[in-house]
């Protein structure tokens, strides 16, 4: 199966653009959020590369961005670049395994192979790689049985429409956790 950028931009865009005034956006250079402007254009969420992936991963954090924080340029949220001290790998681990969660779903919903991110690789790495990892397929699973919030549920069968997933997601979800029931479909 292709996965091509543009047909997660065009899905987003279709999705969101009039009802949140938000469009999906290929960037070169690092991902940004960049709200809305006042009698201007529409929100950007700005993904870096032209890469799937990274698509998916800003998706997600729009997804989990409240009202507030989606007036604000990246939600207002702190970002310490690659090359994180342990402390602060910890705290970027807290605050990514949301977002990540999201994007292990989406990923799936899409048929795309999905990769947990530490993002530290001039740093030391991961502060706790299999706690973040199991941190993050908790977090899915909860998703799963309680819910997702509302737009990122809407994305996600968005996705597993698009990608003929929605008869085999739950097929799909226990291969990637041979041990985990899901509970989803």
């Amino acid at each position: 199966m292709k996965h091509h950028p543009n047909d997660l931009i065009m899905l987003f865009n279709d999705l969101f653009r009039e009802s949140f005034r938000t469009i999906l956006v290929r960037g070169t250079d690092e991902p940004e959020y960049l709200p809305e402007v006042e009698g201007g254009g529409p929100a950007k969420v700005i993904f870096a590369h032209g890469y799937y992936a990274s698509a998916l991963h800003e998706i997600s954090h729009w997804c989990i961005a409240g009202d507030y924080r989606r007036t604000l340029v990246d939600y207002g949220y702190w970002y310490c670049p690659d090359g994180r001290t342990a402390e602060q790998q910890q705290c970027f681990e807290q605050v990514e395994v949301k977002p990540q969660a999201l994007e292990w779903l989406f990923s799936v919903a899409a048929g795309f192979r999905f990769h947990i991110s530490v993002d530290n690789l001039n740093g030391g790495g991961a502060v706790d790689g299999a706690g973040f990892k199991r941190r993050v397929r908790e977090q899915a699973d909860r998703y799963l049985t309680n819910g997702m919030p509302g737009r990122a549920e809407a994305f996600f069968r968005t996705l597993m429409h698009f990608y003929g997933m929605a008869d085999r997601f739950s097929s799909a979800w226990q291969a990637e956790f041979p041990d985990t029931a899901p509970v989803h479909s």
